[in-house]
């Protein structure tokens, strides 16, 4: 087991890809925290006997937002006060919105910038401050996006936003490097996560597409052929997370089927 009694905070914890990275940290020994926003995070019920085992001895289960100071702070104190310490930040709490860039809004900017960059930077903050002062180093992991490669004429906000999380991954990497504190993110590509019907249903309202038309056409689109799987971005959740990648920070690695060559 690569991450054996590791300690990992996994926001956006309760679905898709975050779900999917608490289950396979589980498997491969850590104890985790789960962070969602939504009221007491709860799983797929395929997902039900892993919790159950591992609840009270390897799983936390938190309701917080990562826009507020308070629960940033609330979270590394519960964490602390359960298991000792943090090992393992997977930052992944995100929210999505698109419309025509003359339609965009200050309400929408600043809700995506929030949770997506304000969020993501402030916790990574204080769970750095956390593993500082135990001073045996840590592993962070941003998740980025495709998106944040390039931007679309639809999406501008949501582009902006994980363009930041790349680049405050890379100055985070530098300014910890020293403490032996890993910073890297993992950019996905088109992943076939619960998110995909409201992304879908936006594509449809702004380009007169029929429902489910947009999805497929993206998965065909992708040079493997297909959109990917939650569970597919797990293997380099992992790698980040372990001693393999001691030597590696400052990086994005693309999880995209080959939509972005870099």
């Amino acid at each position: 087991m690569q991450l054996k009694d590791k300690i990992a905070i996994v926001t956006g914890g309760a679905t898709g890809i975050g779900e999917s990275v608490v289950r396979r940290y589980l498997n491969e020994g850590a104890k985790v925290v789960v962070v969602d926003v939504k009221p007491k995070p709860k799983p797929k019920p395929e997902l039900e006997a892993t919790y159950a085992d591992s609840d009270e001895r390897n799983l936390l289960l938190l309701q917080a937002d990562v826009t507020s100071r308070d629960s940033i702070e609330s979270v590394v104190r519960s964490t602390i006060d359960r298991f000792g310490r943090v090992d393992i930040l997977f930052n992944n709490a995100a929210i999505f919105d698109m419309r025509p860039l003359l339609d965009e809004s200050w309400e929408i900017f600043d809700r995506i910038f929030a949770v997506n960059v304000k969020g993501m930077f402030f916790l990574m903050q204080r769970v750095a401050r956390q593993m500082v002062d135990q001073g045996a180093g840590g592993k962070i992991i941003n998740m980025a996006s495709q998106a944040g490669r390039r931007g679309e004429a639809l999406v501008s906000h949501y582009c902006a936003s994980k363009a930041a999380v790349i680049s405050y991954t890379q100055s985070a990497a530098l300014a910890l490097a020293s403490h032996r504190i890993n910073v890297n993110g993992i950019a996905p590509g088109v992943i076939d996560t619960p998110m995909w019907k409201d992304v879908d249903a936006l594509f449809a309202r702004y380009e007169n597409r029929p429902i489910g038309e947009k999805k497929r056409l993206v998965g065909e689109a992708v040079p493997l052929g297909r959109m990917g799987r939650p569970d597919e971005l797990t293997g380099a959740a992992v790698f980040l997370a372990s001693a393999d990648a001691d030597y590696i920070t400052a990086q994005t690695l693309n999880v995209d089927g080959g939509n972005w060559m870099s």
